[in-house]
């Protein structure tokens, strides 16, 4: 079976090297081929909004937006069903591709067989 990772990101633009670095190792693996689950959570749930990873900035870094893209284009992404609801995000509000799912998902994603939790 393929090796898959499942990665959370708590932080947003309150931690930014955390936060962008989390981004970087999901787009890095799925352009390596390996299959990617991005969880946004805390913070990081404001970048399934439009608009939102373009404001980030981080120096030296790639484009949240660019790596968010990539990630959208070949992988999963995932807003926490608790931290969407203390955001009053919806899912009419969410970028199109992104989900909502709650703590059931996550842990059914990162015990599977074959795969690789990370959390940022």
């Amino acid at each position: 079976m393929a090796r898959s990772l499942v990665i959370k990101v708590t932080a947003g633009a309150d931690a930014p090297e955390r936060c962008n670095q989390a981004f970087t190792v999901a787009a890095a693996a799925l352009a390596s081929g390996v299959p990617v689950s991005l969880w946004l959570t805390g913070e990081a749930s404001w970048f399934a909004l439009p608009g939102r990873a373009k404001e980030f900035s981080l120096p030296h870094a790639a484009p949240l937006e660019d790596l968010l893209d990539a990630v959208l284009a070949a992988g999963r992404v995932t807003v926490c069903t608790q931290c969407a609801a203390r955001r009053d995000i919806t899912v009419d509000d969410l970028i199109d591709g992104v989900r909502i799912a709650g703590a059931p998902a996550f842990v059914e994603e990162a015990v599977t067989e074959g795969a690789q939790a990370l959390v940022y």
